[in-house]
């Protein structure tokens, strides 16, 4: 008996693509040990989270400055998040 393959469409595929990628963890993404943990105090454990989370907001966090929000940037466009007007949307 010959098995039948249901072709997955391709935005089905971009689709589970991208909650992969809003799962991964902060750590997974590449992002620093002491950015992570300044994160994490504030309930911000994965991308999901991340991208839910303002520019303001990331600033508030203690020990969190530019520098960091800019690592928070790079790793996120590494991963296939861009930042017009350097906010965090996805692409």
């Amino acid at each position: 008996m010959a098995k039948t393959r249901i072709r997955v469409s391709e935005t089905e595929e971009n689709r589970k693509k991208l909650i992969e990628k809003l799962d991964l963890s902060t750590a997974e993404i590449g992002l620093t040990v002491r950015t992570t943990n300044c994160l994490e105090e504030k309930g911000i454990f994965n991308v999901r989270d991340l991208l839910n989370t303002s520019r303001a907001e990331l600033l508030s966090i203690s020990n969190f400055g530019e520098k960091t929000l800019e690592e928070v940037f790079k790793s996120l466009e590494a991963i296939g998040f861009s930042r017009p007007n350097r906010e965090i949307k996805p692409r």
